[in-house]
C-alpha cells in the first residue's frame, strides 16, 4: 500500500481537520499532488493513497466493488490514525466517497467531488441492440462447444467498442472496472449527508455535465460549480481557484 502524507510548512497556521484526496481510474496520487500541495500551503495536511490496482499499490486479490474501495480507504484512514477528514475525489475516486459519505459520515466532515463517476450514461437503442446480438452470438458459440470461437469474438468486440479503460486495463483490474463502472450509486448519492461540492468542466465528455446536475440534485447538501471552459480534469487547470474555494469550503 502506497500512501503520501503532504504536511504544512512550518509558517502555515495548521489547519485541524486533514483533507484525503482520491484520485480518479487509471492514474494515481501523482494527479492529486499538486492540489495538495496547494493546500497545505493553506495549513491542510493532505492524505493521498494510490488504490489498490494503481500507482504502486498492488492489484486487489480478486474483482472488487465500489464498496471493496471504499473499506480499504477507511482501514487507510486508520493506519495513518486519521479519525476523521475532509475528502476531495475526482471521477473513480468520487464513485468511492459517495460510499464514504453515506456509510461512514461519521468519519468525514466536508466532502468535494470533481467529475464525479456513479451515474450511469443511458445506452443508445443502436448500443443495446449491438450488445444483445452479441451476447447472443457469444452464448451460442459456446453452448455448441466453440470456446475457441467465442474468446475470440469476445476479444475482437473488446477491441472494437471497448472503452480507452477497459483497453488500458488487463486481468484481475479488467474484471473489477467491470464491476464497478455498472454499480448505479444514485441511491447512494440520496444518502450522502455531509456538506457537499460538486466541481464540473461543462466539456466533459467522461461524466457530463447532466450527470452533476443530477447529483447536485440527488445529495441533500450539494453546490455545483461549473467551469464554461473545463474538461474531466478541470481541477488540475483550475488548481489555484479551487484551493481558495475550497479553504472558505472547509473552513465555514
Amino acid at each position: 500500500m502506497t500512501v503520501m502524507r503532504l504536511e504544512p510548512p512550518s509558517a502555515a497556521k495548521l489547519q485541524p481537520t486533514p483533507i484525503l484526496f482520491l484520485h480518479g481510474w487509471g492514474v494515481s496520487s501523482a494527479l492529486m499532488k499538486p492540489l495538495a500541495e496547494r493546500m497545505a500551503a493553506l495549513g491542510y495536511t493532505g492524505i493521498i493513497p494510490d488504490f489498490p490496482g494503481f500507482g504502486d499499490t498492488p492489484a486487489p486479490p480478486t474483482a472488487w466493488s465500489v464498496q471493496d474501495y471504499a473499506r480499504w480507504t477507511l482501514d487507510v484512514m486508520d493506519a495513518m490514525q486519521v479519525s476523521r477528514a475532509h475528502l476531495f475525489a475526482h471521477s473513480f475516486g468520487a464513485r468511492v466517497s459517495l460510499f464514504l459519505a453515506s456509510d461512514s459520515a461519521h468519519r468525514f466532515d466536508k466532502v468535494a467531488l470533481t467529475g464525479a463517476a456513479g451515474i450511469p450514461t443511458p445506452k443508445s437503442l443502436e448500443v443495446r441492440l449491438r450488445l444483445h446480438l452479441y451476447k447472443s452470438f457469444r452464448s451460442g458459440l459456446r453452448r455448441v462447444g466453440a470456446e475457441s470461437f467465442s474468446r475470440q469474438l469476445s476479444a475482437w468486440y473488446s477491441r472494437r467498442y471497448g472503452s480507452a479503460d477497459y483497453q488500458a486495463a488487463s486481468g484481475i483490474m479488467r474484471e473489477t472496472l467491470l464491476k464497478v463502472v455498472n454499480e448505479d450509486l444514485r441511491p447512494v448519492a440520496a444518502q450522502v449527508s455531509r456538506p457537499t461540492l460538486l466541481f464540473w468542466g461543462a466539456l466533459d465528455q467522461d461524466t457530463p455535465l447532466w450527470q452533476g446536475e443530477a447529483l447536485e440534485k440527488l445529495i441533500p447538501d450539494a453546490g455545483l460549480i461549473v467551469y464554461d471552459d473545463g474538461d474531466h480534469y478541470a481541477y488540475l487547470r483550475r488548481q489555484t481557484e479551487i484551493a481558495r474555494t475550497l479553504d472558505h469550503f472547509y473552513r465555514h
